[in-house]
């Protein structure tokens, strides 16, 4: 095995796809998962990493066991995935998102910081730090943050104490700035599987309509297999820094039911969808789309590997696939 690998979140969206990347580069992977009296492993399944990643138990906001496996572990690269990633509950939820969130990473960090110095870091940020900010043009590295969501801010949190970490103790740490990214093992409570599923069970006569939300959000949707490899790529710079990873370009929930409805040959759907003010966040982020330029010099990262369209139709096709 070349480099060991210590990625937290694996039962979530990126960590299969991570460790399926770092496993094609002989990697010896580790994979933290909570304990739970049964485990839903179906998203390592679905990408065949399951058997092959050694599975721990443990959660990043115990900061006795983060120490415990820096010091068994010592692996060469950790990359922080695990979070209260669904942005719409983190309202209610607001203080387990900021235990997740926040005091999860800086446990992380201490723990490298005072047993394994030479361990490379990734921290998962993300587009929500700039809430509204620039919301004519693109957000970049520069761009002001200005969360409008508990889940924002204790990402912000995080955010900054990984670039404190870095410039306090010259630890190997970095920020994925991600967009929105997505993939048929996406989480059915985020919008782009809720329709490709709603989708597919409407296809398949096994439902009527689709109810959403916010109906006019626009976002920066990409690939969530494609972006992992932006993670990587940020761990192997001789210095850290914090980057943009975006496609650059913007979508509507109405382009994704267009391709999805079309994907399956419905054209007129407008009657099968619903908009429901229970959908709708408190304060709501009208429009978000990255500029990856500086991902695509530094770290040769190509942001249109997988187009929007192929993917959403792959996620319709997976799910439609898992309904029959």
């Amino acid at each position: 095995m070349s480099k060991t690998a210590f990625i937290t979140g694996m039962t979530g969206q990126d960590g299969p796809y991570l460790a399926k990347f770092l496993l094609e580069k002989d990697y010896k992977v580790y994979g933290l998962v909570k304990r739970y009296s049964n485990p839903n492993f179906d998203n390592m399944d679905y990408l065949g990493v399951t058997d092959k990643i050694e599975l721990i138990t443990g959660d990043i906001t115990d900061e006795n066991c983060m120490n415990h496996l820096m010091k068994s572990l010592k692996p060469n690269e950790v990359y922080n995935l695990a979070a209260q990633s669904f942005v719409g509950a983190s309202w209610d939820l607001n203080k387990l998102t900021t235990e997740v969130n926040s005091i999860g990473p800086l446990n992380i960090l201490n723990a490298i910081k005072n047993n394994t110095p030479d361990t490379r870091y990734y921290q998962a940020s993300t587009s929500e730090l700039y809430g509204n900010a620039n919301t004519e043009g693109l957000q970049d590295e520069n761009t002001p943050f200005k969360p409008r969501s508990p889940y924002g801010v204790s990402k912000l949190y995080a955010y900054w104490m990984t670039v404190n970490f870095r410039e306090s103790y010259s630890l190997h740490a970095s920020n994925g700035i991600l967009f929105n990214h997505e993939s048929p093992i996406r989480g059915i409570e985020f919008v782009t599987r809720k329709i490709t599923d709603g989708v597919a069970k409407i296809k398949l006569g096994l439902a009527k309509d689709i109810t959403l939300g916010n109906l006019a959000a626009k976002r920066d949707w990409g690939f969530a297999g494609d972006y992992v490899e932006a993670m990587w790529a940020m761990v192997q710079k001789d210095e850290p820094s914090d980057y943009v990873i975006a496609t650059g370009k913007e979508h509507s929930i109405g382009d994704v039911l267009d391709i999805a409805f079309q994907h399956v040959g419905i054209n007129d759907y407008m009657s099968l969808v619903k908009s429901d003010p229970r959908f709708k966040r408190p304060a709501e982020l009208h429009a978000l789309r990255g500029n990856p330029q500086k991902a695509i010099d530094e770290l040769d990262w190509n942001p249109q590997k997988t187009t929007f369209e192929q993917m959403i139709q792959d996620m319709v096709d997976a799910d439609i696939e898992r309904l029959s």
